[in-house]
């Protein structure tokens, strides 16, 4: 059984170097054991604070866990043992978390701080002897503290652990690298000049890797897959073929640890060096150092962390004699619980891989997304003039795709019809753009598009193809048909949102009376609402997320001087994923949800926590409600509701949030996600052009792997009605916003139902 909750102190530290977002861990981790009925201290200053002991190693509360979600760095600070490395050491940190009852520890950092824990673990059962046989600890205490218990979560920009898809930090660290990239951009492109970026990442290319896709960049060196004999060569060719095609400016990546096959490392000095030799260019170098671990953490290194510490804490709590050191990882959007050493050791492994010229293992190790990221740069860099120049097909001439986009804008919508271009290019298609959505394909707006003419969208945002939310009736099929055979269309690619999915949905129905619409069609999703089926997360709901997140934070700074209730609302139409989301990204207090509904009975609860609330010294109290939540309960009611109730308590504004969230440049992650998506689609199209088929699907994302669909089954997946995938992902996280946001909330929430044990560790309970 596990311990009892009024018996468990939890230890948290962090270690190492910082990286954004640990504070989101130590912040869940606190309120999540104040919530179980256990006691929380942070260790400050890492494992010094455990060997020093004293007033480092502190009990917190609720409100210490206050206001740092948002903050960059760890709030408690981290620092370097070398005390911590011997033997001696280890036994101090024995003997004061002993000392202040603790025997289970959250340690956030990278496998240097969790080898660290480990060692600790084992040997904490001999110090323990020790330290009674000493007479520094009495018998009793060492037999209620026989056995330590590790949580831990990787946090490090380098996202260097094998097994776990993202840790904690990388992705704000991708926003500085990506803000960075569009920032030289323009002036690259002013001077038409090539610029060198060195970015951080130790023996580990992922940073490297996306920034150069997500960029739009030209080249990239990383450790895992060294350079061939010759590569300055190649580099400089590519470079300069890419200048002819209509590249104004040049950028290469090169990522702090990365050698070439002899393990001689390559540095953008010496990138430099070769691009003066070989092609008279004043290249440019910048090497972003230390600024890629500071600023404010993205959305995701709020929102993941949150549910990391939360589940790292929850799984402490509730842990048994059959416990085994544990790692809380990710993949994708779902939580996995990891063998802690037998994970370390995987990711050690990747040093030996590259010390022995094992590219193969070192690329494979990083996951399966990895080498995708390697194979679709390598083809979406690739400079080519003409379409059609490698038709991998039967046909006479080169297939002829079209791209459009619709329903609602959404950011990422300008990468991924890049992407579609110059993919395409590459396979051997002729790419056409569609302006204006279906709508422009009805009044034959329709254009080759070459190489050349996609350059600088990756950083975009909006729709250069444009796109409306009005797909064709029944009555427009016959224009619509005679406007493919006219473009002699083979094939269709739609980047957009749900009213896309209807209308490419609608025209299969009608393949019978329409025999032009008989051609194979791909949907991509991208959609701020994230509803489309099968379909983990679609292009752009992140960028509307992290916009969100960037005005709550500015609502909670005009807060400080006064006691008020905001309202705010995003969109989503009937999708709570945008709201959802937002809440536990900003540590809202409530959100209203269409899914669940909004009741008086319920209201009344809302507004005595509330109250209750401000009455204990909250300066704001943060609501978020989506847009359908209810069609009575407006945010202006709300707003009435909670001013009358309120009285001279607090204050209540609104705020709409609005259009801004499918306004701004795309997020790394969206800049990613669009590659891989419509490399997907490509992928799709060139088999079905080979087969002579004509299938309609649509690509999902679920669970990290890319899947394809037919069309034709949506109404499966989605309720076509409310436009609502069935059992999304996110829904079972509504209860850890109250968990973490409120001190009084009572439920038993349990494991997540995204977590999924992957330590082979027999459990005899958990809740």
């Amino acid at each position: 059984m596990g311990a009892s909750a009024e018996a468990v102190k939890i230890g948290v530290l962090t270690s190492g170097g910082d990286a954004q977002g640990m504070n989101g861990v130590v912040r869940a981790v606190v309120r999540t054991a104040l919530h179980e009925g256990a006691r929380p201290f942070a260790i400050h200053e890492g494992w010094k604070g455990a060997v020093d002991g004293g007033d480092l190693i502190r009990e917190m509360e609720w409100k210490d866990a206050g206001g740092i979600l948002s903050e960059g760095g760890t709030s408690i600070g981290t620092a370097r043992s070398d005390e911590f490395r011997t033997r001696d050491g280890i036994k101090k940190a024995v003997k004061n978390l002993v000392f202040n009852g603790i025997d289970r520890l959250v340690v956030i950092g990278g496998d240097g701080t969790l080898s660290g824990a480990d060692e600790l673990r084992e040997l904490w059962p001999e110090l323990l002897a020790e330290l009674a046989k000493d007479g520094d600890i009495d018998s009793e205490t060492a037999k209620r503290h026989e056995r330590l218990h590790i949580a831990g979560v990787v946090g490090s920009i380098d996202n260097d652990l094998v097994g776990s898809d993202m840790t904690v930090g990388a992705d704000s660290a991708l926003h500085r690298i990506i803000e960075a990239i569009d920032a030289i951009s323009s002036t690259a492109a002013s001077h038409q000049r090539t610029f060198i970026i060195e970015v951080m990442g130790r023996r580990c290319g992922y940073l490297a890797m996306v920034a150069a896709i997500a960029g739009g960049c030209d080249y990239v060196l990383i450790p895992e897959l060294p350079p061939a004999d010759g590569w300055e060569d190649a580099m400089c060719e590519k470079l300069k073929i890419g200048r002819e095609r209509g590249r104004r400016e040049s950028i290469v990546i090169v990522a702090e640890g990365a050698t070439d096959r002899e393990g001689n490392p390559i540095t953008s000095n010496y990138v430099k060096e070769v691009l003066a030799e070989r092609l008279g260019e004043d290249a440019r170098v910048t090497a972003l150092g230390h600024v890629q671990r500071g600023g404010t953490p993205s959305a995701y290194d709020r929102w993941m962390p949150t549910l990391l510490g939360y589940t790292a804490a929850h799984e402490l709590i509730n842990a048994d004699e059959n416990t085994e050191p544990l790692i809380v990882g990710t993949q994708q959007h779902h939580i996995v619980l990891l063998p802690l050493m037998q994970t370390i050791e995987n990711t050690r492994a990747v040093k030996k891989y590259l010390q022995n010229g094992q590219w193969d293992e070192a690329v494979a190790s990083r996951g399966a997304e990895f080498g995708e990221l390697i194979d679709v740069f390598t083809r979406i860099s690739k400079p080519t003039s003409e379409s059609g120049e490698k038709n991998n097909t039967d046909s006479p001439r080169a297939p002829r795709v079209a791209i459009l986009h619709g329903g609602g804008l959404a950011p990422g919508m300008n990468p991924a019809a890049r992407a579609a271009v110059k993919l395409g290019i590459e396979r051997g298609f002729t790419m056409l753009g569609i302006q204006g959505g279906f709508q422009g394909l009805l009044e034959g707006a329709v254009r080759e598009l070459r190489w050349g003419d996609v350059e600088g969208w990756a950083e975009d945002g909006g729709a250069k193809l444009g796109t409306r939310r009005t797909i064709p009736s029944s009555e427009n099929y016959y224009k619509m048909a005679r406007a493919i055979e006219d473009n002699d269309i083979d094939a269709l690619i739609m980047i957009g949102g749900f009213k896309g999915y209807r209308a490419v949905y609608d025209m299969y129905q009608q393949r019978d009376h329409y025999p032009a619409f008989k051609i194979p069609m791909v949907c991509v999703p991208a959609s701020i609402d994230n509803n489309l089926p099968g379909c983990d997360m679609s292009i752009g709901a992140d960028t509307a997320l992290n916009s969100n997140a960037s005005t709550l934070d500015k609502i909670r700074q005009s807060a400080e001087a006064s006691r008020r209730c905001f309202v705010t609302e995003t969109m989503g139409r009937k999708s709570g994923y945008l709201a959802l989301m937002s809440a536990i990204t900003t540590g809202a207090e409530q959100v209203y949800l269409y899914e669940d509904g909004i009741t008086l009975a319920g209201l009344a609860a809302d507004v005595q926590r509330m109250i209750q609330a401000f009455e204990q010294d909250r300066t704001l109290y943060l609501v978020v409600r989506n847009e359908d939540a209810s069609e009575y309960y407006t945010t202006d009611m709300l707003r009435r509701i909670f001013e009358q109730e309120g009285g001279d308590t607090f204050d209540v504004r609104t705020m709409i949030l609005g259009h801004a969230q499918q306004g701004g440049n795309p997020s790394p992650s969206d800049r990613a996600l669009a590659t891989r998506l419509v490399d997907a689609a490509i992928n799709e199209l060139d088999e079905l052009l080979k087969a002579g088929k004509t299938d309609a699907v649509h690509i999902g994302h679920h669970h990290g792997r890319l899947e394809t669909y037919p069309v034709n089954h949506m109404p499966d997946l989605i309720d076509m009605a409310d436009r609502l995938p069935y059992d999304p992902w996110w829904r079972g996280l509504k209860n850890v916003l109250y968990v973490l946001s409120n001190p009084h909330f009572n439920t038993d929430l349990g494991r997540l139902p995204i977590v999924e044990d992957l330590t082979g560790t027999q459990h005899s309970n958990r809740r």
